[in-house]
């Protein structure tokens, strides 16, 4: 499997990092071994100091999909998620500032905690849905689906535009504004609508 993650899909996070608002979706792939082992804790990488969290609401493929009509997109699609998003930032600047590409400041091991998965019809409307990060108990990050640029059956049919979706596969949707720095022992907690769905430490 693989975890296709959308960038800037929040205006006030492009602003926030002095991004450009995009014209059409940004994403980039990280690898399985980016997904964290339930009740493991996260080890902080040795190559960054400046570690920051992303909150994001997470799609999981249930089929095979390729040049999907977004009219269609919501049969690719049956439970969702949330997960951490880590950037090194400070590494991830360097790349930019070097037109390099940037996988080592998103896609090292264990960069993409997640919860478990649940059902889309739980939710009374999944593209105006609150989701939120706390460290230490403080909230961090607070934000709201209906507030994409490009909402979940957009991003599934561009994304598969480009590569072909796979059952199983996860799509990060995007973060609000509000991402900044972890430090050891910061405990991590992420909610959807109140409900405690993903809890680590950082070691």
């Amino acid at each position: 499997m693989k975890i296709i993650c959308i960038g800037r899909n929040y205006i006030d996070h492009a602003k926030e990092l002095n991004n450009p608002v995009p014209k059409e979706p940004v994403f980039f792939i990280k690898p399985d071994t980016a997904l964290l082992p339930k009740r493991n804790p996260f080890v902080y990488p040795s190559f960054t100091k400046d570690l920051h969290y992303e909150v994001e609401i997470v799609l999981r493929i249930n089929r095979i999909g390729k040049h999907i009509e977004e009219k269609f997109a919501h049969k690719y699609y049956n439970e969702i998620g949330v997960g951490v998003d880590f950037t090194a930032r400070d590494v991830q600047q360097q790349c930019k500032e070097k037109g390099l590409p940037w996988e080592k400041a998103k896609a090292f091991d264990f960069s993409a905690p997640t919860s478990d998965f649940v059902p889309i019809k739980n939710f009374k409307d999944i593209n105006q849905l609150n989701f939120e990060l706390k460290v230490n108990d403080e909230l961090k990050q607070k934000g709201n689906t209906k507030d994409m640029l490009f909402n979940f059956n957009q991003i599934v049919a561009y994304v598969s535009q480009f590569v072909t979706l796979k059952i199983g596969d996860y799509i990060y949707t995007g973060t609000p504004a509000g991402v900044g720095s972890i430090n050891i022992n910061d405990k991590i907690a992420c909610f959807i609508e109140d409900e405690k769905m993903l809890e680590f430490n950082v070691k």
